[in-house]
């Protein structure tokens, strides 16, 4: 790979997605065990949390008796009332990802910073222009109380020899009309999932500094209260039921221990609630817990899974993740991985055991290219995980053994370079909508029929 690949590679694999789905990085096991610039591990650990849905625990409930558990069989695919299969392909407004809300679609591209489409019929509704460039590796990436929270360049003053000074803008749109009701200004360029985030009655955004994070006013964009940590120190986010917390390690060619603290989402006081050893990579949340993987061994090819509750309770799991997967998803309590062979398999994060393992069902990409696994989406009410490839594959697993269900394909054009290689999964209630590119394809997955 040349090196505009390999830095295109890392953009892709730093695509953040919807919070209830995202992609972790394919070296994640190198990453626990290798040093990180500051800003290039805050970056890594952005596309690590990006794996796992933040709110995903406790909004897909596949934990303690969720779908998929004590044997209940795979439920038939059911449309949304008003909903009919539909495709897309406005210009420049899919390119840089999705977030479906309710009925809602909001995506980003190379001509809208978000374009507000019906889920129902592909309608288009509104759309915000961007400002300048549109070729950032972002979307839209949560909705509340009315609110789009999205991401634009900064309007910044041209440079003395004529060159624009970029920069990036956290912006709050209001979903009905597609205003733009406030920005603030973020110091770079990082548009993963560890850039800002919905805590309990704010906006949990990396602003003004690198090492700072704040709690801003979801109406207005103030800032409410902000908490820094120290230099030569990384600090990785989750939030964990609307509560603020940082996975933080020094960041040094030795491997020292990590910190987990809990921020106060009303004030940003912060305490600390264990300390783990080694260097820990953040993977995601299950329900009330942080999910982290530290190296399993020296030459850190398998991954030690630790879960740290919000209360500080920490379970160090018995089995561990072999190998080196494509993509990790952290769906309820289990963890899904796909191998770059092609291998999907499931683990439980309670117990630590594989529960199954077995044929992903889709063509896997070339490990050496630079396009990219959609990343796994799980429907909790059926009890079915869905891939999907950059050529356009589907394939439906059961959730609870791992048997194909459904294959599929659709025609999301021809793969080329850049972001259009990392092709995205959705779910809207039981319908699949698929994108690629400006590309964005509705159906529903005939399982059960």
């Amino acid at each position: 790979m040349t090196t505009e690949q390999v830095e295109e590679k890392v953009r892709e694999t730093l695509h953040a997605v919807a919070l209830g789905q995202v992609r972790a990085p394919a070296n994640l096991a190198q990453q626990v065990v290798r040093r990180r610039s500051r800003r290039r591990f805050s970056q890594a650990a952005g596309a690590a949390v990006a794996v796992a849905a933040i709110a995903a625990g406790a909004s897909l409930g596949l934990g303690g008796g969720g779908a998929g558990e004590h044997g209940r069989p795979v439920q038939p695919a059911a449309a949304p009332q008003g909903w009919h299969p539909w495709q897309s392909g406005v210009a420049g407004a899919g390119e840089r990802g999705c977030l479906v809300d309710g009925s809602a679609l909001y995506c980003s591209g190379s001509a809208y910073d978000v374009a507000k489409f019906d889920a129902r019929t592909g309608e288009r509704l509104w759309t915000v222009k961007v400002n300048r460039e549109g070729d950032g590796i972002d979307h839209p990436f949560a909705v509340r109380d009315g609110v789009v929270y999205a991401y634009r360049n900064h309007t910044a003053k041209n440079q003395p020899n004529g060159d624009y000074a970029g920069g990036t803008d956290l912006v709050a749109v209001d979903a009905g009309t597609g205003k733009r009701l406030w920005t603030i200004e973020m110091p770079q360029d990082d548009r993963t999932g560890q850039a800002a985030m919905l805590i309990d009655g704010a906006v949990w955004a990396n602003t003004p500094s690198l090492r700072t994070m704040s709690a801003l006013d979801p109406h207005t964009g103030a800032e409410k209260w902000h908490h820094t940590w120290a230099k030569g120190v990384v600090c990785q986010r989750a939030v964990l039921s609307g509560v603020p917390h940082l996975v933080c390690t020094p960041d040094t060619e030795d491997v020292h221990d990590t910190d987990v603290f809990r921020l106060d989402p009303a004030t940003g006081e912060a305490h600390k609630v264990t300390t783990l050893p080694g260097r820990q990579q953040l993977v995601g949340t299950s329900a009330d817990r942080l999910v982290l993987a530290g190296a399993a061994d020296a030459a850190g090819d398998d991954l030690q899974l630790t879960t740290v509750s919000g209360s500080g309770k920490r379970t160090t799991l018995p089995g561990q993740v072999k190998g080196h997967a494509a993509t990790f998803t952290v769906a309820g309590d289990r963890l899904i991985s796909v191998s770059w062979k092609g291998k999907a398999a499931a683990y439980s994060l309670t117990t630590g055991q594989t529960l199954w393992s077995g044929p992903v069902g889709v063509t896997m990409p070339d490990q050496n290219t630079v396009a990219s696994l959609a990343a796994p989406v799980v429907s909790a009410r059926q009890g079915v995980v869905y891939f999907c490839s950059p050529t356009g594959d589907l394939s439906g697993l059961d959730l609870r053994t791992g048997k194909q269900l459904w294959h599929g394909h659709v025609d999301t054009g021809k793969p080329t370079r850049g972001l259009t290689d990392t092709p995205q999964l959705l779910l809207y209630h039981d319908v699949l909508i698929a994108r690629n590119g400006s590309k964005i394809i509705s159906l529903l997955p005939p399982i059960g029929h």
